[in-house]
């Protein structure tokens, strides 16, 4: 019975090792106050080579396009909509259509509106999905918490 627990225990053992999560992204995150009632919160993506994210505007029946959702605050709101640097665009294959999307490292801006000296910090939850050639990973929600600075 104990050899067949340790037979068992070094197979788990092993299926994990080969079981390695792919994080082709990384995110990090800032933010500038521009004065006492505005500031810009910068999302980054850091992307591995090969693998690139979608821009925030991609038409239906394509991939998962990236987004943010803020929590409500009544410390802060964003002001209008997020912006993008120039994507790549191309045709992709697998969904049959242009579509645009970043390579390498993307930067993401949103204005948020202060609506007391209080909001020390802007949280939310952003969306992506990355793909390479050969594959697309399921879309991925993340938690963020940026800090405002002084």
């Amino acid at each position: 019975m104990k050899k067949v627990l340790l037979v068992i225990m070094a197979l788990v053992i092993c299926a994990g090792a080969y079981a390695q999560i792919e994080t082709p992204v990384r995110w990090s995150y800032a933010a500038k106050k521009l004065n006492d009632k505005e500031a810009i919160v910068f999302l980054k993506a850091t992307i591995q080579p090969s693998w690139h994210i979608y821009s925030l505007n991609v038409k239906d029946g394509g991939p998962i396009k990236t987004s943010f959702e803020f929590t409500p605050s009544k410390l802060y709101a964003p002001v209008g909509k997020p912006s993008e640097p120039a994507p790549v665009t191309k045709f992709e294959k697998a969904f049959n259509m242009n579509v645009s999307y970043f390579e390498k490292e993307v930067v993401f801006q949103q204005k948020i509106s202060l609506k007391s000296a209080k909001a020390t910090n802007v949280t939310g939850k952003l969306t992506y999905m990355t793909c390479n050639d050969k594959k697309c990973l399921p879309p991925e929600d993340v938690d963020f918490n940026i800090p405002l600075g002084k």
